[in-house]
């Protein structure tokens, strides 16, 4: 447990422990989909979405602005289009089969909520918020980044504390959230936090703060998180507890990362778990028990995924 912080970037295996903490991460959204109410679930609101705006922090780095957001906009929104089609296709067939309307059945009226996205995707679309949040987020992150590279740059502290402001207020006004852009001001705070953190030599006496304010989440002592909704629980407390979890998730996954490659697998799936896993819950809910659920959502994406990376060209166009 000696001072490591920096060790994350620079270790030889930081991309194996990124996917397996991606990993643990995704399994906590589709446990927290599959089990829709109870402790388990908000135990796993308490921390999933942190956990990912975190790990990008961590990992991002100044770029030249204009192209990383020409970047981020056609590698982001192109599988999002793509897969948000596909359910949508899909859901005109599977539903007419069980004797159903489609979800989206009044077109041409239908194209302004698909084309909000966010707050008004339900059903198999519910996760879609969570791409565009973050593209915007890595965005406008790098644009500061550009400005002041260090995140330990105290000019960062004073631009985020009226970004925290503007994220609790807003979440307090409205839940309504196109391309679940109501999250962004805090998805940035994330992103710094996470950014923030590598550079921090890690100490020991911090173990216990965290481990207790992670518990304090896990155990359902603080209110939960919605970040799609911007309900952030009670402030800073329900926010702190998810920062806190994760980074002991990020330490669990740097330490057990040599017998963790099944998890490290499926956190290379992330992307398409995360796209997918709702679909097969909502479609498959009437046929199948939570665990069958929870196995082929996990399991599903993971072979397509496998199929996609034989194929660069597909590999390029869908992850």
């Amino acid at each position: 447990m000696e001072n490591r912080g920096l060790a994350y970037q620079h270790a030889p295996q930081r991309l194996d422990w990124v996917d397996v903490a991606r990993g643990i991460g995704i399994i906590a959204v589709v446990v927290g989909h599959v089990w829709t109410r109870g402790p388990l679930r908000d135990a796993m609101y308490s921390f999933h979405m942190p956990l990912f705006f975190l790990l990008s922090g961590m990992l991002s780095r100044p770029h030249p602005v204009g192209a990383f957001t020409r970047r981020q906009l056609v590698s982001q929104m192109r599988p999002y289009a793509i897969f948000l089609a596909l359910l949508i296709l899909a859901d005109q067939v599977i539903e007419p089969a069980k004797g159903n309307l489609p979800i989206f059945h009044q077109w041409p009226r239908d194209l302004l909520p698909i084309l909000l996205g966010g707050y008004w995707l339900r059903g198999p679309y519910t996760i879609f918020w969570f791409v565009p949040c973050l593209m915007l987020a890595r965005i406008l992150f790098n644009l500061a980044l550009n400005w002041w590279p260090d995140p330990l740059d105290r000019r960062w502290a004073l631009l985020m504390i009226p970004v925290l402001l503007l994220a609790y207020g807003i979440g307090y006004v409205t839940p309504a959230s196109p391309l679940g852009l109501l999250s962004v001001p805090m998805a940035m705070i994330l992103l710094w936090v996470g950014a923030l953190w590598p550079r921090l030599h890690w100490r020991n006496l911090w173990l216990v703060p965290l481990a207790l304010l992670a518990l304090a989440g896990l155990a359902g002592w603080l209110p939960t998180l919605n970040m799609k909704a911007g309900d952030y629980g009670w402030p800073l407390l329900s926010i702190g507890s998810g920062i806190a979890t994760s980074l002991l998730i990020f330490r669990l996954s740097a330490r057990i990362v040599s017998v963790a490659a099944s998890l490290a697998t499926i956190g290379r799936a992330s992307l398409l778990i995360m796209y997918l896993h709702v679909a097969i819950i909502h479609y498959g809910t009437p046929y199948a028990d939570k665990l069958w659920l929870l196995g082929f959502a996990l399991l599903t994406p993971c072979l397509l995924w496998n199929w996609i990376d034989l194929s660069p060209r597909l590999r390029r166009w869908i992850v």
